[in-house]
C-alpha cells in the first residue's frame, strides 16, 4: 500500500480554502498512484474551532465539505478530520472524528476517545468521547486509526481507557494518527518519544500527520512523521511549512524519496515558530502591515527583526518616541537597526506632550513627587501615538513585552501593553537575549550596543531595570520554576534562592494577573504561556 501524509495550513472556518487544498492534494496523490492520503485532525474546519462548533450552520458546512471531498475519492482513499453529530440522546452533541472516504462516499468514521481538557485544550467542552473500537481497512490492510491524544496515554496515563489496547484486539498491521498538536520548543522530542513508545509497545509502525500554521496564539509546527515498529524514525515532514511525503507499506514503512529529520536548535525553532505566528496572524485576518514602537532596547529590536522576516521590510514601520529621559544612543541604535533591516521609521518626540500632561495635571497632583504616575503617562502617550498610526494606516500594532516583564507587571496598561499581537511575551528576557545573539550569528543585524547595554525603560533619570528587579538570570529562573514547573515558594527557596526575593517575586506574579488578563494574544512557544493555557484567578489570595 502506498500512503501519503499531507501536512497543510488550514484556516478556521474557511471551508472553501480548506476544501480546495484537500481536494488538490487528493488529485495530486491519485496521479502518483497513492492508495491512501492522510490529512490532520479537524482539517475540514481548522483547529481549534472552539465555539464555532455551537453553530448549526458551521456543522452543516463541515458535513457538506466532507461530501464534496468524498466525490474526489475515486481510485484513492482519504482520511479527513471533521466534527460528527452524536445521534444518541445522551452526551455532547458532537464527536471529534476521522472520516474514511473512498469510492465517492464516507466508508467509515472513527471517533476520538481521549479528549484533552488541560493547558490550551478544551475539547470536552464540545465533544463526546468515543466508546466503540473498530479498525478500518484500506487496500486490504487493517489500520488502527486514532486521533491525536488517543496515542498519548502510553506515558503517565491521564485516562482510564487506552484506545490502542482496545484496537489491538482486532489485529491491525499499521497505526495511523491524525493530530492537531501545538508547538512548543521541546514538543518535537515529546512527540518522538510518545510515538516510539507506541511502536515498541504494540509492535506496529505508525504514520502521524499534524497541522501546520498558526491560529492566533497557537502555532502548529507540522513535523508529521513515519516510524517503524522498532521505534526507528524514518522521515519527518518539514517544520513550519506545508509539506507532504509518500511511503510504501509492506509490513514496514519506507519513504519514497530522500529521508530527512529535523536538526533545528531550540532557538531556531522559537525563531521559525514566531515568524510563522506573525505571518499567519496577519494573513488570516487580511492585514499586511505592522507598526512597532522602537525604544532602543532589546525587546523592540527583536520584535522589529521578527516582523521584518514575517512580513517583509516594506510592510513594517516603527516609531521612535524619545522623551527628555531617552539617551541619544537609544535613538542612534534604533535608527541603525531600522537601516540594517530596511524598515521605515519616524521620530516623534513626546517631550512637549509629556510636559503638557504634567501642566494640566498640576492642579490635581500639586507638589507630589515624580513617581510611577509620570512614568506611566510617558508609556501611555507612546501608546496613543502608536494606535493613531495603526488607525490611520490600517497597521496592526505589535506588542513588544517579554515574559519576565509580563510576569511581574513591569508594563503599563494602555501604554506599552497595547497591540494586536504579543510577539515575544512567551520568551523570558534571557531568552530574548539568546534569540538576539542567534539573529546576529552571521554578522551584526541588531546593533551590539542594544544587546550589551543595561536594560532600562528610560522613564526617569538614569533608570535601570535592576533598580526594582533582580538580575534577569535570577528572576527568570524563579519565574520558570513557578510558572512552568508549578513549584511553590518553599520548593524554590530550597533550590538556593533568597526567601525574601522568592516571596516578593511570586507575590508580584499573582498580583499582576489583572494586567495579563488585558494583554493581546500571546504567541505560545513554551509549555506554559500566559493566556488561554494558564487560568489563574485575578482576585485570588494565594501568595499575595
Amino acid at each position: 500500500m502506498r500512503v501519503r501524509l499531507s501536512q497543510l495550513n488550514y484556516h478556521i472556518g474557511n471551508f472553501e480554502q480548506n476544501v480546495a487544498k484537500i481536494i488538490s492534494e487528493i488529485d495530486s496523490a491519485k496521479a502518483d498512484g497513492v492508495d491512501l492520503i492522510v490529512f490532520s485532525e479537524l482539517s475540514v474546519c481548522g483547529y481549534p474551532p472552539r465555539d464555532f462548533l455551537e453553530f448549526e450552520d458551521f456543522i452543516k458546512r463541515c458535513e457538506s465539505s466532507i461530501d464534496e471531498i468524498a466525490l474526489h475519492c475515486d481510485g484513492i482513499a482519504a482520511i479527513v478530520g471533521a466534527p460528527l453529530r452524536n445521534n444518541d440522546e445522551h452526551g455532547k452533541s458532537l464527536f471529534n472524528a476521522a472520516y474514511v472516504l473512498s469510492d465517492g462516499k464516507v466508508q467509515q468514521v472513527v471517533k476520538k476517545t481521549l479528549l484533552p481538557n488541560y493547558d490550551v485544550f478544551d475539547e470536552y467542552r464540545y465533544f463526546e468521547p468515543n466508546r466503540e473500537f473498530n479498525i478500518v481497512e484500506v487496500s486490504g490492510v487493517p489500520v488502527a486509526l486514532t486521533i491525536c491524544e488517543d496515542l498519548w496515554n502510553v506515558e503517565d496515563p491521564l485516562y482510564i481507557v487506552s484506545p490502542m489496547d482496545e484496537l489491538m484486539r482486532h489485529n491491525p498491521q499499521l497505526m495511523v494518527n491524525i493530530a492537531a498538536s501545538p508547538f512548543d520548543f521541546s514538543h518535537r522530542e515529546d512527540r518522538i518519544r510518545i510515538l516510539e513508545k507506541n511502536c515498541k509497545k504494540y509492535g506496529l509502525p505508525v504514520l502521524y500527520t499534524n497541522h501546520v500554521g498558526a491560529q492566533t496564539e497557537l502555532i502548529f509546527d507540522g513535523g508529521s512523521m513515519a516510524m517503524n515498529a522498532d521505534g526507528t524514525l524514518i522521515h519527518e515532514l518539514d517544520y513550519f511549512e506545508e509539506d507532504s511525503a509518500t511511503f510504501e507499506f509492506d509490513g514496514a514503512l519506507k519513504v519514497i524519496g530522500e529521508a530527512k529529520t529535523d536538526q533545528r536548535s531550540k532557538i531556531e525553532r522559537i525563531h521559525d515558530g514566531i515568524v510563522l505566528g506573525i505571518s499567519d496572524y496577519f494573513r488570516k485576518l487580511g492585514f499586511s502591515k505592522a507598526v512597532i514602537g522602537l525604544s532602543g532596547g532589546i525587546d523592540s529590536a527583536v520584535v522589529l527583526y521578527l516582523a521584518q522576516k514575517a512580513l517583509g521590510a516594506k510592510n513594517v514601520r516603527s516609531l521612535l518616541m524619545p522623551s527628555g529621559f531617552s539617551s541619544q544612543h537609544s535613538i542612534d541604535d534604533s535608527v541603525k537597526l531600522s537601516e540594517n533591516l530596511g524598515t521605515q521609521y519616524e521620530i516623534i518626540s513626546i517631550e512637549n506632550l509629556f510636559e503638557n500632561f504634567r501642566a494640566d495635571l498640576k492642579p490635581v497632583f500639586g507638589d507630589l513627587p515624580f513617581n510611577l504616575a509620570e512614568e506611566n503617562i510617558q508609556a501611555r502617550i507612546r501608546g496613543v501615538l502608536l494606535m493613531a498610526v495603526s488607525n490611520k494606516f490600517g497597521n496592526i500594532l505589535l506588542n513588544t513585552s517579554n515574559k519576565s516583564e509580563c510576569a511581574v507587571g513591569y508594563s503599563t496598561i494602555y501604554g506599552d501593553m497595547n497591540g494586536g499581537l504579543s510577539v515575544i511575551a512567551d520568551l523570558y528576557k534571557t531568552e530574548v537575549y539568546e534569540l538576539a545573539r542567534w539573529i546576529n550569528r552571521d554578522g551584526e543585524v541588531i546593533p551590539e550596543n542594544i544587546i550589551t547595554k543595561a536594560p532600562s525603560a528610560e522613564l526617569r533619570p538614569d533608570q535601570k531595570d535592576s533598580d526594582t528587579l533582580p538580575e534577569y538570570e535570577i528572576l527568570d529562573e524563579i519565574l520558570l520554576e513557578y510558572i512552568e514547573h508549578r513549584k511553590g515558594p518553599e520548593e524554590i527557596i530550597a533550590m538556593g534562592h533568597n526567601d525574601e526575593l522568592v516571596n516578593r517575586i511570586l507575590r508580584l506574579v499573582n498580583l499582576n494577573e489583572y494586567k495579563r488578563f488585558q494583554t493581546p494574544p500571546i504567541l505560545r512557544v513554551s509549555k506554559k504561556a500566559f493566556g488561554m493555557g494558564r487560568r489563574v484567578p485575578i482576585v485570588g489570595k494565594y501568595l499575595c
